[in-house]
C-alpha cells in the first residue's frame, strides 16, 4: 500500500511537470508568433510596429531637391535628384543608394511613376516635358512636351495608364491640371487654381485629388475612363503649414506630406483627417509604397536629404498597380 502511494505521488508529480512543460512551450511560442488581429481585410500583427519613422538611408545623399519617389516591380526605390541635379537615383530594399541615369541636359526631374508596362515617366519640370524611361536600355525619350506648361511638377497614373500631372506657378501663386494620355497627347484639363501640387488617383479610379500648396486646399473631382474631371469639391483644408506629395492606399485613404510641418496625414475618402505620423525631417517632399507586401511608406525629406520610411496597415494603391 505504501508502494502504491509512493507510486501515485509520483505519477502526479511528473503529471504536474508535464503541464508545466505544456505551459511553458505554449507561452514561447505566443512570443514567437505574435498573434495577428484583423483590421478590414488585413491580418496586422501586434507586434509590427505601425507609423514609426525612422531613416531608411544616410542624411545628405540627395540634395535639397529630392522629390518623386516611386518603387518598380523589383521593389527598386528610386528619387530624383541623387547627388546633384538633373539625376535620378535608385535605392535597393536595404537603403544603399545609387546613380540610375542623368537626365538630358538642362533637364531636371520632380514626380516619377511607373506605368502598367514598367515604364519610367519623369516631371520635367525646366524644359516643360514629360519624359519617359526604357527601364532596361536607360533610353530617355520625351513622352509630351507642351509649352504652355509652367512646370510639370508631380504625377498621378490611371490603371489605363493615362497620366497627369500637377502644374504650378510659383510666382503668381496659380496653377493648372494636365492629362496625357497613352499616345502623348496632353490636354488641359483645368487652369486658374491654386498652386496644384500633390496629385493622386483613387483605387477605382473614380476619384482625382489635387491639392494647393499655398492655398492648404486638398480637391477631389470625379474621374472618366477617359480621364475627364467633373464635380469639383473640396476634401479638406489645412489651416498651417504647406502640402506637397500625396498617394492613396488600397482602403482610397490619403497619404498628404505636410511640407514645413514635418509630418504626413491620413485622411479619408469622406475628408475626415485619421492619423498624423511624425517624421525626423521638417520639410518632407512625397511619398510613395514599396516593401515585400506594399505596407512600407518611404518619404523624401529635403531639408535631411534623405529618405524614411514608416510601416502602413494598408498597402499603396502603386503597390497592387505592379
Amino acid at each position: 500500500m505504501k508502494m502504491n502511494n509512493k507510486l501515485s505521488s509520483l505519477i502526479k508529480c511528473q503529471l504536474v511537470a508535464f503541464c508545466l512543460v505544456l505551459f511553458l512551450v505554449g507561452c514561447k511560442e505566443k512570443r514567437e508568433n505574435p498573434v495577428k488581429k484583423v483590421s478590414g481585410d488585413i491580418a496586422v500583427e501586434q507586434k509590427r510596429k505601425l507609423y514609426q519613422s525612422s531613416e531608411f538611408t544616410k542624411p545628405s545623399l540627395f540634395p535639397s531637391g529630392i522629390e518623386g519617389p516611386a518603387v518598380d516591380a523589383n521593389g527598386i526605390l528610386y528619387a530624383v535628384n541623387f547627388e546633384s541635379t538633373g539625376t535620378i537615383g535608385q535605392v535597393d530594399p536595404n537603403g544603399k543608394a545609387s546613380l540610375f541615369v542623368e537626365l538630358p541636359e538642362g533637364s531636371i526631374g520632380n514626380g516619377i511613376r511607373f506605368n502598367s508596362k514598367g515604364q519610367m515617366f519623369i516631371a520635367d519640370y525646366t524644359k516643360h516635358n514629360i519624359l519617359k524611361v526604357d527601364m532596361g536600355t536607360k533610353e530617355i525619350t520625351v513622352f509630351a512636351h507642351n509649352d504652355a506648361m509652367n512646370q510639370p511638377n508631380d504625377i498621378a497614373i490611371m490603371d489605363n495608364d493615362i497620366l497627369f500631372a500637377s502644374d504650378p506657378d510659383w510666382k503668381n501663386s496659380k496653377g493648372q491640371i494636365w492629362k496625357i494620355d497613352p499616345d502623348g497627347t496632353v490636354t488641359l484639363l483645368e487652369g486658374d487654381m491654386g498652386t496644384t501640387n500633390g496629385i493622386e488617383v483613387s483605387p477605382d479610379n473614380k476619384i482625382l485629388y489635387v491639392n494647393e500648396s499655398v492655398q492648404r486646399n486638398v480637391w477631389a473631382y470625379d474621374l472618366s475612363p477617359s480621364g475627364e474631371i467633373s464635380n469639383k469639391r473640396l476634401l479638406i483644408k489645412f489651416e498651417d503649414f504647406g502640402m506637397d506629395g500625396m498617394r492613396t492606399d488600397i482602403k482610397g485613404n490619403l497619404y498628404i506630406t505636410r511640407h514645413g510641418k514635418g509630418t504626413v496625414v491620413i485622411v479619408s475618402p469622406d475628408g475626415k483627417m485619421l492619423k498624423e505620423i511624425d517624421l525626423k525631417g521638417k520639410t518632407p517632399s512625397n511619398i510613395a509604397f514599396g516593401g515585400n507586401d506594399g505596407t512600407k511608406a518611404f518619404v523624401t525629406l529635403q531639408d535631411n536629404g534623405n529618405f524614411e520610411t514608416f510601416e502602413t496597415e494598408h498597402p499603396g494603391r502603386e503597390f497592387v498597380m505592379k
